[in-house]
């Protein structure tokens, strides 16, 4: 023993020499490794990505493995760091979203991967979420716990994967995420750094290693300090007996260790773990609370999720040493990833982190709102069209491309669509386009049945327009516009403003329609067309009132029409007669009663000349509010109105086509006055450069032919959310980029479109509207001012026109009554505007009849005022003295005479109204 024992201190003390500079070395080589480390991690800039994905997203765990798979390819061999990764799930004010942490550098490729798996997912640029609860912890105010998670053997042996679970195990971490308060949070943090493939021999040692009964299950780190124990040991042999020790390899390799069934089973996990790509991982988890016995409660919960992926004698996640020391939240803070991880594989890695897909029912996770759609390459955006060729009104909204884009002034004669439920931003889309619109000086004109519309956009026309606006406001009772759908008449147009007008009515009284009533409605509505000053008051009138149907008759040029009312209409029985117009006089009759309506549709000729409008370029706005003046009536001046265009527009065929100038209808709830006639429109309106923009808001509310017409003729569609039924009908419009989840899916102000562009249409997309345009002009005073002036007529003077034209009395009573109440007597007027002398200063003024706030108007609109008055009062006097004359002409009775020694008053004054307008004067009475 005493031989031996020098033997041990000599050996124990060269076992120190050699391994005390092994070990100074290996701590100074690590210590400048920690340095050159920590000064690569400063250098490091990252940026925080929000991951969204729609809630029908069925991509499964495997696309995250395919997608850490390329990020893989970042590893840069040879290089001393490498870049990483943070991926996290972090559960605040009880929503539950997913993050990617990211170098700067690194975005667009990091971006690129994750699109390339889950296509429809949402990445945005946000604002790193730790950052935001840094002073409430740093008060105290919240306590924190949090922990670095171990796996439980060695990383070569592999946990349990997606592969092995029958539901996703994501559910099971996200379900304990969802089990906070308002007051609480949970972050889940897991650190990725790729390996190069030398990780993959470890697992191949450590195969051999365990057959050849050199190494349990313990682990390769103590295999590793085994086998220097052993060199040492050899070493040591050799220098103190000068005799090599025999190696034990040839006689492992000759017997290999008998192995249990786990041991096996073991093995091959290893071996299976090796065939995939590494990450060395690292896994924090962090729990706030309002104390930290409840902040450790929720970690240790939140730990416990992790338990679903341990594996009997394989590998699994167990809890490292708790810690409430805010150093922990610093380290989570700056994703440090200073010392070493375990090492996952690209499966292992997926089964713990994946976005969401289906089959993931967890309450708050925070969801993608609806699919995104990549925009055509060629789509008009404002930097390549010019500004007065382009309708900006939406911008593009897949991935990162943001780009203002618009129609093109060509496209918008295919029309325009859009459909979409209250609420979601129909009108805004509208009020953009109209204002862009009258900014670039075009025409336009708008149907508005609500009047919210148009009093917001009163505010919007620049001053150089306001002379351009004509405001048609009915339930303005004051100051009615007159608006004669009958008057001038094309007569190749005749048919179509018959089919107009009764078209208007079928639609407003659909339910109680018949043949016959159309049969008798049409005819009286040709044969008003060729009776000079007719108005809608005539329907009723012609069919009770002999004396002017007998008028009416002596002017229809249609042999046809005539040929009713002589051989059928008068040999009608009475009583089959009153059967037959008593459903005209109830529903015309309805409308006619109304003062509003009739003091409109009863002026002989219009005060407003929608040829002219849409030649010139002007501004038409229809303030058809159903709450001002019902939905019946709104329908019916809505519809009109429209014809109305309609005609103007047929009458452009004498216009070269390059000459015609395109105008804009806006029809907003276009269902209101869709008749059958609409879908002429559309098929026909193109060519007359009259464009139409219509909304409404499902389907079902228009008559199946006029839909089947615009799904037929529209070049832009654009779709707000809808409901179920319509998302079937609109699935194969935006198919295959869309589906009906996604329409019933979008949020406000958010929409799908399919455009025309260069006359082609487009693939859908997705795109946002935007947002309501904030310039505004302040000019509706002015412009509901100059529209009373130059496009309407006092009440009263409208009510007396109207009482005369339809009274119809005996001959005498029409002589009094024009030397005592014609209009020469009320005060010369226009508009609304009177001639008043101020007595004080002597000095004549136009004023602005309006009472108290009377206010002078300025020499030019004095003259312009003057001229047209002037114009209007010779033309009104021309027109009385040709009635006079002809009521003149009318025989008295043979048995009545004139008890007067002075000549015959009638003819003196039928004698006098010649010579006059013989001369070309006219006549004062």
């Amino acid at each position: 023993m005493s031989n031996i024992e020098p033997i041990i201190y000599k050996g124990v003390f060269y076992i120190i020499l050699v391994a005390v500079p092994i070990i100074v070395i290996t701590l100074i080589y690590k210590s400048n490794q920690i340095r050159k480390k920590m000064d690569w991690f400063k250098s490091l800039k990252f940026t925080t990505l929000r991951i969204l994905v729609p809630k029908n997203n069925e991509k499964t765990p495997m696309a995250a493995e395919q997608m850490f798979a390329a990020l893989h390819g970042i590893f840069k061999k040879g290089s001393q760091f490498q870049d990483y990764f943070s991926f996290e799930i972090a559960s605040r004010e009880k929503y539950i979203q997913f993050y990617a942490h990211v170098p700067c550098h690194l975005k667009d490729f990091v971006e690129g991967q994750i699109y390339s798996q889950y296509p429809t997912a949402e990445i945005a640029q946000v604002d790193d979420y730790v950052l935001e609860e840094r002073e409430k912890i740093e008060k105290g105010e919240l306590k924190m716990a949090g922990t670095e998670m171990k796996l439980t053997n060695p990383d070569v042996y592999p946990i349990k994967t997606f592969l092995n679970f029958e539901v996703d195990p994501l559910s099971g971490i996200t379900g304990v995420l969802s089990k906070v308060e308002k007051t609480e949070e949970i972050w889940i943090q897991i650190l990725a750094q790729p390996l190069s493939d030398n990780w993959q021999k470890k697992g191949s040692s450590h195969i051999n290693a365990v057959k050849s009964g050199t190494m349990n299950k313990e682990g390769v780190i103590s295999g590793v300090f085994s086998a220097f124990l052993r060199f040492l040991s050899g070493v040591l042999t050799s220098i103190l007996t000068g005799v090599t020790p025999p190696s034990s390899r040839g006689d492992a390799e000759k017997s290999e260790a008998k192995l249990s069934g786990s041991q096996e089973e073991g093995l091959k996990g290893v071996e299976t773990k090796a065939t995939k790509l590494g990450y060395e991982v690292k896994i924090r988890v962090i729990a706030f609370a309002l104390d930290e016995q409840t902040a450790q409660s929720k970690l240790m919960t939140t730990v416990a999720a992790f338990k679903q992926f341990n594996l009997l004698n394989l590998n699994g996640f167990e809890i490292g040493s708790i810690t409430h020391n805010l150093d922990f939240y610093e380290y989570y803070r700056y994703r440090a990833f200073l010392d070493s991880g375990f090492i996952l594989n690209i499966e292992e890695l997926a089964s713990i982190f994946h976005l969401p897909n289906i089959s993931v029912a967890t309450p708050n996770i925070v969801w993608a709102g609806s699919k995104k759609g990549e925009p055509p390459a060629n789509l008009p955006i404002e930097d390549n069209v010019p500004a007065n060729e382009l309708t900006i009104f939406a911008k593009t909204n897949y991935r990162h491309l943001s780009h203002q884009f618009g129609i093109k002034t060509k496209d918008r004669r295919y029309h325009t669509y859009a459909i979409g439920k209250t609420g979601t931003g129909k009108s805004t889309l509208l009020e953009n386009m109209i204002i862009h619109d009258i900014r670039e000086g075009r025409g336009v004109a708008v149907v508005d049945p609500h009047g919210d519309l148009i009093n917001h956009l009163l505010d919007f026309v620049p001053e150089e327009r306001i002379k351009d606006v004509i405001l048609f406001n009915p339930a303005d009772r004051m100051y009615p516009i007159g608006f004669n759908i009958l008057e001038n008449v094309d007569p190749d147009l005749k048919n179509i403003v018959a089919s107009g007008v009764v078209g208007i009515f079928k639609k407003i009284f659909g339910e109680s329609w018949g043949p016959r009533l159309e049969y008798i409605l049409r005819n009286t509505i040709l044969a008003l067309l060729d009776y000079p000053d007719a108005t809608m008051l005539g329907i009723t009138k012609i069919l009770v009132d002999q004396d002017f149907r007998n008028r009416v008759i002596e002017k229809i040029q249609d042999p046809v029409i005539k040929d009713f009312f002589v051989n059928e209409y008068e040999k009608y029985d009475p009583k089959f007669r009153t059967e037959a117009i008593a459903p005209i006089q109830n529903k015309v009759g309805q409308f006619l009663s109304s003062t509003t309506i009739r003091n409109i549709v009863g002026q002989s000729q219009s005060t407003i000349n929608i040829e002219k409008i849409m030649n010139e370029g002007k501004i038409l706005f229809l303030n058809l509010s159903i709450g001002e003046i019902g939905e019946d009536n709104s329908a019916l001046l809505g519809a009109m109105m429209i014809t109305k265009i309609q005609l103007a527009a047929m009458r452009r065929t004498t216009i070269p086509e390059d000459d015609r100038r395109d105008f804009y209808l806006y029809v907003d709830e276009f269902q209101n006055f869709a008749t059958e006639s609409f879908a002429t429109i559309l098929s026909e309106a193109r060519k007359y450069h009259l464009n139409l923009i219509m909304t409404n808001q499902y389907i079902a509310q228009v008559p199946e032919e006029v839909i089947s017409a615009v799904f037929g003729n529209i070049g832009t569609l654009i779709c707000f959310r809808v409901g179920a039924p319509d998302a079937v009908a609109l699935k194969q419009e935006f198919a295959p980029v869309f589906e009906e989840v996604d329409l019933v899916n979008l949020d406000n102000y958010h929409i799908y479109v399919k455009m025309s562009i260069d006359g082609v249409t487009s693939s859908s997309f997705s795109a946002v509207t935007l947002p309501p345009d904030t310039s505004r002009n302040f000019n509706k005073d002015k412009i509901i001012q100059h529209s009373r002036e130059y496009s309407s007529k006092r009440r009263e003077y409208v009510e007396e026109k109207i009482s005369n034209l339809t009274e119809m009395p005996k001959i005498d009573e029409i002589l009094t009554k024009a030397q005592k109440d014609r209009v020469l007597k009320i005060p010369p007027k226009i508009g609304e505007t009177y001639y008043r002398e101020v007595q004080a200063t002597g000095d004549e003024r136009w004023y602005l009849g309006s009472g108290s706030t009377d206010q002078p108007l300025s020499e030019e609109v004095v003259q312009e005022k003057i001229a047209k008055h002037n114009a209007e009062n010779a033309e009104r006097q021309e027109g009385w003295q040709k009635e006079r004359l002809k009521a003149l002409e009318v025989k008295k009775p043979e048995n009545e005479t004139i008890e007067s020694d002075e000549p015959n008053e009638i003819e003196k004054d039928k004698a006098d109204l010649i010579q006059h307008l013989e001369d070309g004067k006219s006549v004062k009475l």
